[in-house]
């Protein structure tokens, strides 16, 4: 598959955590960046995923807001 996002982390799941409607995963893309991604119920079934996969986070962003 190719994609115009040049940003691809790969990590692997530290973590998952199922809401209503989201799934929150974190995951650990070393160097100490950890990386949340919030992503439907339906995907994080269709990817089958589990804590320890490894996993590429894809960031397509044309804001990076920052506060304090």
């Amino acid at each position: 598959m190719k994609l115009s996002a040049r940003n691809a982390l790969k990590g692997k799941i530290e973590k998952i955590t199922k809401g209503a409607v989201t799934t929150t995963v974190h995951i650990d893309v070393g160097h100490g960046i950890h990386l949340t991604s919030s992503i439907t119920n339906d995907a994080a079934e269709d990817l089958d995923l589990k804590v320890g996969d490894t996993v590429t986070a894809i960031v397509k962003s044309s804001d990076v807001i920052v506060g304090k």
